[in-house]
C-alpha cells in the first residue's frame, strides 16, 4: 500500500491494443517506466466497445510488454472486474457481469493469465452491483488478498454508502478487506449532475469523506477530457457544457497562459497537489501527450494560482 500511495500517477491503458495500436502502446509503456511511472491501470473489459474489441486487448498488451521487458517487479498492476458485458453484445450497462463471487474469482484468473503474472497489486470492482450482497463480493476479494494474489482492493465508480458498509464489515472481521483505493471520474470541470453517465461516477464530498476517514487513495480518471481543456477545436462532451464550466475553462486557460504551461498541465498540477490529493489516471495516445502530462505533474503551483482555481473548482478547496 505504501508504494501505491506514493506513486502519484497511473497510466490508463483503456485503448491499448484497440484504437491505440500495440507499437504505440509499448512506446507509451516504455516512456512511462523511463520517467519513473510505476502504476498501470487496466480492466478485464478494455475496450470491448472499440471496433472489433473483446475486452481482452489492454491486459494482453500489458502482459506481452511485461514479458518482453521483465519489468513486473518495477511496476504496480491494477485491474478491474464487474463491467464486462455478458453476453459481449448485450446492452450496456444492463448486461454487465456484476460482482458475484464466482465472477470475481473467475475473471481474476482470466486477467492474470492475460497479464502473465499470478498476482496484481490492486484489484478494483469496476462499478457497484446492488444485486449482489456486498458481503459476498468482499468475501471473494478478501480470499484473493489472503492468498497473496491481490495486494489491496479498491472500488471504481462506487456508491459512498456501500463503501462505508464495506468498511464496517471489515472492522467487524479482520479477514475482510475494505476498499483502500477509490477511483472515479474527476477533472477541473464538473459534469452535469442530471447527465446519465452510468456506470461512471464523478468525485463528490461523500467519497472524499470516506477516503479521508479511512486513509484511502483517491484516483481520478479522464482528467483531461479527451484534450478539450487545451484544444480549442475540441468540443466538450455534452455533460460538461454549462456556463459554470465555461467560466472554469476560461480561468484555467488564462492562468495556464500566464504561467507558460498548458491547461492540461495546470489542471493536473491542481488535481494532484490539493489538500486532499487525487491521483490522475492518465489516458494518452502519444508519447508527446504523456510527456506533457508528466511535466504538468512536476509543476509547483503558486499559492495565488491555486486560490484562483479553487474559487471556481467544483468541490472547492480539496
Amino acid at each position: 500500500m505504501d508504494r501505491l500511495r506514493t506513486t502519484g500517477v497511473a497510466l490508463g491503458t483503456m485503448y491499448f491494443g484497440t484504437t491505440v495500436d500495440e507499437s504505440t502502446s509499448r512506446a507509451l509503456l516504455d516512456r512511462f517506466a523511463e520517467r519513473g511511472g510505476r502504476l498501470l491501470d487496466t480492466a478485464n473489459c478494455y475496450a470491448f466497445w472499440a471496433p472489433d474489441g473483446t475486452g481482452e486487448e489492454s491486459e494482453l498488451v500489458i502482459g506481452r510488454w511485461l514479458a518482453a521487458t521483465g519489468a513486473r517487479d518495477e511496476m504496480l498492476i491494477a485491474t478491474k472486474v464487474g463491467c464486462l458485458p455478458d453476453p459481449l453484445d448485450g446492452p450496456f450497462p444492463e448486461s454487465a457481469e456484476g460482482l458475484r463471487p464466482e465472477v470475481v474469482l473467475k475473471q481474476f484468473e482470466r486477467s492474470t493469465e492475460r497479464l502473465g503474472c499470478p498476482s496484481v497489486d490492486l484489484y478494483l470492482t469496476h462499478a457497484d452491483d446492488p444485486a449482489t450482497p456486498l458481503a459476498d463480493t468482499l468475501g471473494a476479494l478478501s480470499e484473493l488478498v489472503a492468498s497473496g494474489r491481490v495486494g489491496v482492493v479498491g472500488a471504481s465508480n462506487p456508491d459512498a454508502a456501500r463503501l462505508h458498509e464495506a468498511a464496517r464489515l471489515a472492522s467487524a472481521d479482520e479477514a475482510t478487506a475494505a476498499p483502500r483505493v477509490v477511483q472515479v471520474r474527476h477533472s477541473y470541470l464538473w459534469p452535469d449532475p442530471a447527465a446519465d453517465i452510468r456506470p461512471q461516477l464523478p468525485l463528490d464530498h461523500a467519497l472524499v469523506a470516506y477516503a479521508t476517514e479511512h486513509g484511502a487513495v483517491l484516483q481520478g480518471y479522464s482528467p483531461l477530457l479527451q484534450g478539450a481543456l487545451t484544444r480549442t477545436d475540441r468540443e466538450l462532451s455534452p455533460e460538461y457544457r454549462s456556463a459554470e464550466n465555461e467560466r472554469r475553462l476560461s480561468r484555467l486557460r488564462e492562468l495556464a497562459e500566464r504561467l507558460g504551461v498548458t491547461a492540461n498541465q495546470l489542471s493536473l498540477a491542481w488535481m494532484a497537489s490539493g489538500r486532499v490529493p487525487v491521483m490522475p489516471v492518465l489516458g494518452v495516445s502519444s508519447v508527446a501527450q504523456l510527456d506533457e502530462a508528466l511535466d504538468g505533474l512536476a509543476l509547483e503551483l503558486p499559492e495565488e494560482v491555486r486560490t484562483q482555481l479553487d474559487e471556481l473548482a467544483p468541490l472547492g478547496e480539496l
